[in-house]
């Protein structure tokens, strides 16, 4: 009777771990393809993952506190139709935090009236002076008018010294999850700014300090825009467009538009770990492993972020501008798997017009193990950056 009793237990313990797996599998690979697939909130929320942040507690006010000294944070309100109307100024925009980083030979000519602590100032000794003719003859005039950076004009400090004649700009833009302060952005940053160039960074809507608004691929493109407007309403020299991940096909979208509009101000683009589209990339990311295989993944998963606009076709984007392009992809990166960005190498080799800007395609090999996001680490990147700059950086596509 006993032996009896404990199969009836064992079959009832086998009955029940049966139906919670039987549940567990509807839950994850039927019920939440059902709810993603008409859900465009969370569409929105798995691409742009704004609701990852690191580091927590990054004052963003604060460049200095995470290494960035001589780089002054503030706000740009991009005029959206797609927002509520403010009551207050009866007029409809996004706020979005930015940071302009000085390079360094600049900061250290002006670490007197920038108040630089003694870190900051021990950590420019380091640097060798660059030639810079045009802040030669201005700096004298600059330093009369700036003898004490502070709150009140800092704003005409910096934008004053970005429009010194021959500086290069570098516009950043960030891949998904945290803000323009994450460790890996830092080094990015950090090593544009030693080879010369002011770099101007940002966070789009969703993200750091930016308006707490849920990004569209449209939205994201605005942002971009309004930034590189406000640059170019201040100064004619050359900027140079930075992507990761996300944010190249943030770029591309750009590139496309302005060509469009027949801006000419944008000089090249460098895009890290690029993909070619969304559908492609969600197919081949590592989280869709589970469900890339399920007979309704297209129909679940992939078409409904096409047809809900969040496209990023940096496919048919790469081919409507006419700027050079400089692709770098890690082997071993498996956020965006390197066949993507070598496959839009060759979407770009087969589609841009002959006479238009050179494509460069840079792999890194996997056992060097920079993954997604430490390919600035790589020694010879330097090296890479400044030849393409200086070889576009007067031309015009």
């Amino acid at each position: 009777m006993l032996f009896t009793r404990r199969r009836k237990f064992i079959k009832r313990i086998s009955l029940v771990t049966v139906q919670i797996c039987l549940l567990a599998f509807s839950l994850v690979f039927i019920v939440f393809p059902l709810v993603f697939r008409y859900s465009v909130t969370l569409q929105r929320g798995i691409l742009f993952l704004t609701f990852i942040t690191y580091p927590r507690d990054l004052d963003l006010s604060n460049p200095a506190s995470v290494g960035l000294y001589a780089t002054r944070s503030f706000h740009l309100n991009v005029p959206d139709a797609d927002v509520e109307e403010d009551d207050a100024e009866n007029k409809r925009y996004v706020r979005i935090g930015l940071w302009h980083v000085l390079p360094k030979h600049v900061a250290k000519r002006f670490s007197k009236e920038l108040q630089l602590s003694e870190e900051a100032q021990e950590d420019l000794q380091n640097i060798t002076d660059v030639s810079d003719e045009n802040l030669d003859k201005l700096e004298g005039a600059i330093k009369t008018s700036f003898p004490v950076v502070n709150s009140e004009n800092q704003q005409l400090f910096y934008e004053r010294l970005l429009k010194v004649p021959g500086n290069t700009i570098v516009l950043y833009l960030h891949g998904n999850t945290a803000s323009r302060g994450s460790g890996h952005r830092l080094d990015v940053y950090k090593l544009l700014r030693k080879l010369g160039y002011h770099v101007i960074s940002f966070d789009y809507r969703g993200y750091g300090d930016s308006d707490p608004i849920s990004p569209t691929e449209e939205g994201v493109v605005r942002d971009a825009m309004a930034v590189y407007n406000y640059i170019r309403n201040l100064t004619s020299n050359p900027v140079f467009i930075w992507g990761h991940s996300l944010g190249t096909g943030v770029a591309t979208n750009m590139l496309s538009q302005l060509n469009y509009l027949n801006d000419k101000g944008i000089k090249g683009v460098i895009l890290e770990a690029p993909f070619t589209n969304i559908k492609d990339e969600i197919r081949m990311h590592p989280f869709a492993r589970p469900f890339k295989h399920l007979p309704w993944f297209d129909h679940t998963i992939a078409r409904p972020m096409y047809l809900n606009s969040l496209r990023f076709e940096s496919d048919q984007h790469i081919s409507e501008f006419r700027q050079p392009i400089m692709i770098l992809h890690a082997e071993d990166d498996y956020v965006v798997p390197f066949q993507l960005g070598y496959k839009l190498y060759r979407i770009a080799l087969d589609t841009r017009g002959k006479s238009w800007g050179p494509v460069e395609f840079h792999r890194f090999e996997g056992s060097r193990k920079y993954g997604h996001k430490y390919i600035c680490y790589a020694p010879e990147l330097p090296d890479l950056i400044q030849k393409f700059i200086n070889n576009y950086y007067k031309d015009i596509f």
